[in-house]
């Protein structure tokens, strides 16, 4: 008690910015200037990028964006500013009056007072064109670039806030947080198309070997997952996974996201179903709440007309085991009962030779094994679901695939 103690009184006092001596400019994102309440007059910092530049006899306006939101915030400037430099592209930090706005499209705007230009931008020589709307395929080729789009900008701000909200339902449904490894000597799916770890020192000497067995990129967390629910009875882990897979096709990425749950005590697989759909649901619902515009960008300019897609359920009894399919999608969920019967594990990897590898698993069975599931979610395939993406290169920063590691 006295270290925790200790830790707040040292957080409380510990501050390494010196008091100001006068109040200084409040700074604020574009998305908290466009939901400002009060427009009095305040003066404001806004920091972004130029969207548009459009100059008239008297007045300059311009659109900045932060990544904060999908709409800009619109800057009015006396037509006295220097505009060579302000062009699409370029970053600006523009101080003014946070004030109501005569148009009928915004709530409020700033009247700027001073704008610095922080870095330029050449408009001719960058390959995104302002009023254009270019295609997912084309902005694929420029993935240092292509998150300035619109499009892009809306699917990851979902992204992100499905990131959130997955964390969210697990955390108030009492599940406990695992980081899995992601270098791992376990071949969990069994397929073989995995990624082997070797250090670039076994180039000079081929026999030296690291870890002292085999080590992989992970490619999927669920015995990690498996060991874990003998301490914890709900637990979870949602990171990157990986597969050698030799395809380019539109459902296929050698890196992607998993979302991987454990639960002991579960004899049903009805339960494990429940808890997969009220996953969904949580995470669905929390996404159209704080994203609505994002999401409505995507419906509208790719998937006109798009729908949050519904799913069907394959339930496949032999095995305890349930498939979530989605139309255009494939596989978003995978789940199952765990095989706890100790002499059938035996049996099955003495027959396999891999008993004395896998002595580990077997042991989980004979020290207070329970009943238990768990499931996976792919978090693209879930993105691609709500957001009518086709292609599941588009919807992760920075996709990898077989002959593609750009930057």
């Amino acid at each position: 008690m006295l270290g925790a103690w200790c830790l707040r009184r040292a957080l409380r006092f510990c501050s390494s910015a010196p008091f100001p001596r006068h109040k200084p400019k409040a700074k604020l994102s574009v998305r908290d200037a466009l939901g400002a309440q009060s427009t009095s007059g305040e003066r404001v910092k806004v920091q972004g990028w130029v969207r548009s530049v459009r100059s008239q006899k008297e007045v300059l306006f311009l659109h900045v964006n932060d990544g904060s939101s999908l709409e800009s915030l619109q800057v009015v400037a006396d037509s006295s500013f220097d505009s060579r430099e302000l062009v699409f592209g370029s970053s600006v930090e523009v101080q003014g009056q946070l004030v109501k706005s005569p148009s009928k499209r915004q709530n409020v705007e700033l009247k700027a007072e001073k704008i610095e230009v922080i870095g330029k931008c050449d408009a001719k020589a960058f390959p995104i064109k302002y009023k254009e709307r270019p295609t997912l395929e084309y902005i694929r080729q420029y993935p240092h670039l292509r998150c300035r789009t619109n499009v892009l900008g809306s699917i990851l701000r979902v992204r992100s806030e499905a990131t959130a909200a997955i964390h969210s339902f697990f955390r108030d449904n009492g599940f406990v947080n695992i980081h899995t490894p992601v270098i791992t000597s376990n071949d969990c799916e069994g397929a073989g198309e995995l990624f082997q770890v070797e250090s670039s020192s076994k180039i000079k000497e081929p026999e030296e070997n690291f870890f002292n067995v085999p080590a992989f990129l992970t490619v999927s967390g669920q015995l990690h997952l498996e060991v874990m629910s003998g301490a914890f009875t709900q637990v979870f882990t949602f990171g990157p996974t990986f597969r050698a897979e030799n395809s380019q096709s539109r459902r296929h990425l050698a890196e992607f996201y998993m979302v991987e749950a454990e639960i002991s005590f579960v004899e049903s697989l009805q339960d494990l179903i429940q808890v997969m759909e009220e996953l969904f649901k949580a995470t669905t619902m929390m996404v159209l709440s704080n994203c609505p515009e994002d999401v409505e960008l995507c419906h509208k300019f790719i998937a006109p007309g798009q729908k949050i897609r519904t799913y069907a359920k394959k339930q496949l009894f032999n095995v305890a085991a349930v498939d979530l399919l989605v139309p255009g999608v494939g596989e978003l969920f995978g789940g199952s009962l765990r095989e706890e019967r100790y002499h059938f594990l035996e049996e099955r990897l003495a027959r396999s030779g891999l008993r004395e590898v896998y002595q580990w698993y077997l042991d989980l069975r004979r020290f207070g094994s329970v009943p238990h599931g768990g499931f996976g979610m792919g978090f693209e395939r879930y993105l691609q679901c709500i957001l009518g993406v086709d292609n599941i290169k588009d919807v992760i920063p920075f996709p990898r695939f077989t002959h593609s590691c750009l930057l």
